[in-house]
């Protein structure tokens, strides 16, 4: 009887992935999966340390399992990830149930592991994070299937001041062109419809291996892959946005008009104190252009409120940019003191109270952008992917372009249609609800 084993993936899409791969690794090897705890023979916790609230939700689920093995109702417990990599001794020293701890370039260690686990022999597995990234593993979806993400590159090289990242992941490497195409081509042939491309940064893909930034030129590719729709791309620093990446967006119909650009802030001083290499002039420059360039582009941007140093006047710098540039999706965090970081250091620390009441005034700006756009969006035809249906009703919950999974908005498509998750429809958007809208399928057949 094969074993079975649950799995908790915690943290961003980049993570998921990686979670994807082990489940893959672990198919291979002839074990089973189960999200109920009554079944499961181990558990595997893929943890998150990126800020506080991360690491404070990566231990409580470390703990809840570890119940589990101290009660006999499984026999082995495996952590991986970022907490994993970071806080190797603490974990070792402060949860016994812990079997093992596996570092974020060691992941392809988990099925001998698990089996050492089983015989009670599991040691922890580290490698150097100058590994290479993993390429060409079989990975099981847990996206519904119809979407994927495809990770470009590990690590980092851009050493952001509050960022722990590059210690936990290490520097920037970028997974071969072919090995991703491959992969890719293996995604669409399982029916996936919409890739969405991530790394810790996209726009320098290539920078290491070829000599230059190679993004647009792996978008073209990935386009020819029949069965794909839509091209999705995260996580674009602004400064690395040049005029290859817009021109092959602008020419490829399958690339989505959408970019995630995270600014972090606005201000000069406190950019500065990040170790961002932008300023608000050419955050704006690059913003403008990009509208001008690709007028019905979506952006969507993350800030930090609450940095070390941020004055009033650093905080109302922030608000006007805000209100100037008038992002299409935006989310706000408070600046989290991640240890071992340059920023955890600076003098000057912001409050919990003031960096909260900074995040839910900014939070609530952009409320009366966003809704303000949606309101804006009535009448207009748009082509929506189906995600699902709504139980019971004549309802489905699809996605537009300017939606990527799980961050942005809904929309709720009314028919009496019987349609598919991952249908491509032609939807009139009728109204909206906050950040969600609502609409009526036109009368033509589904993609």
């Amino acid at each position: 009887m094969k074993k079975k084993v649950l799995f908790q993936s915690l943290g961003c899409d980049k993570n998921l992935v990686d979670s994807e791969m082990m489940l893959g690794m672990l198919a291979e090897r002839g074990y089973g999966f189960t999200d109920d705890e009554n079944e499961a023979d181990a558990v595997v916790v893929n943890t998150c340390c990126f800020i506080g609230d991360a690491k404070e939700e990566s231990v409580n689920t470390i703990l809840e399992m570890a119940e589990l093995k101290k009660s006999g109702q499984i026999k082995a417990l495996i952590v991986t990830g970022c907490l994993a990599q970071r806080y190797r001794e603490e974990i070792r020293e402060e949860i016994e149930e812990v079997d093992a701890v596996i570092g974020t370039s060691a992941i392809e260690e988990l099925p001998a592991v698990l089996e050492a686990a089983f015989a009670g022999k599991a040691g922890d597995c580290y490698h150097s994070l100058d590994e290479k990234p993993l390429a060409d593993k079989k990975r099981i979806l847990t996206t519904g299937g119809h979407f994927a993400y495809l990770k470009i590159a590990e690590g980092c090289d851009k050493h952001c001041t509050y960022c722990i990242i590059p210690k936990v992941r290490g520097p920037y490497r970028s997974v071969p062109m072919e090995s991703l195409l491959r992969e890719a081509q293996e995604l669409a042939d399982q029916g996936v419809r919409e890739l969405i491309l991530v790394a810790q940064e996209t726009t320098v893909y290539g920078q290491d291996l070829y000599g230059h930034k190679a993004l647009p030129e792996l978008l073209e590719r990935l386009c020819r892959i029949g069965g794909l729709v839509w091209i999705r791309i995260l996580y674009c620093y602004p400064e690395e946005i040049d005029d290859a990446l817009i021109r092959v967006m602008r020419r490829e119909e399958k690339i989505c008009h959408y970019l995630d650009i995270p600014v972090q802030h606005a201000s000069d001083s406190i950019l500065k104190r990040m170790g961002r290499r932008t300023d608000r002039k050419e955050l704006t420059n690059i913003v403008n252009k990009l509208r001008r360039e690709i007028p019905d582009i979506c952006l969507r941007t993350t800030l930090i409120a609450g940095f070390p140093g941020e004055t009033e006047e650093d905080y109302e710098a922030l608000l006007d940019f805000v209100e100037e540039t008038a992002f299409d999706r935006l989310g706000v965090f408070p600046y989290s003191q991640e240890e071992d970081t340059p920023a955890a250091d600076m003098p000057d620390q912001i409050s919990d109270e003031v960096k909260r009441a900074r995040c839910d005034e900014l939070m609530a700006l952009q409320q009366e952008i966003a809704f303000e756009a949606a309101a804006d969006m009535e009448g207009r035809l748009v082509t929506a992917m189906i995600e699902g249906k709504v139980a019971d009703e004549d309802v489905y919950v699809a996605r537009t372009y300017k939606d990527a999974p799980d961050v942005d908005g809904y929309l709720f498509v009314q028919t009496d249609r019987e349609l598919m998750t991952g249908d491509f429809v032609p939807v009139r958007i009728t109204g909206s609800h906050e950040y969600d809208l609502m609409g009526e399928l036109e009368d033509e057949s589904a993609k």
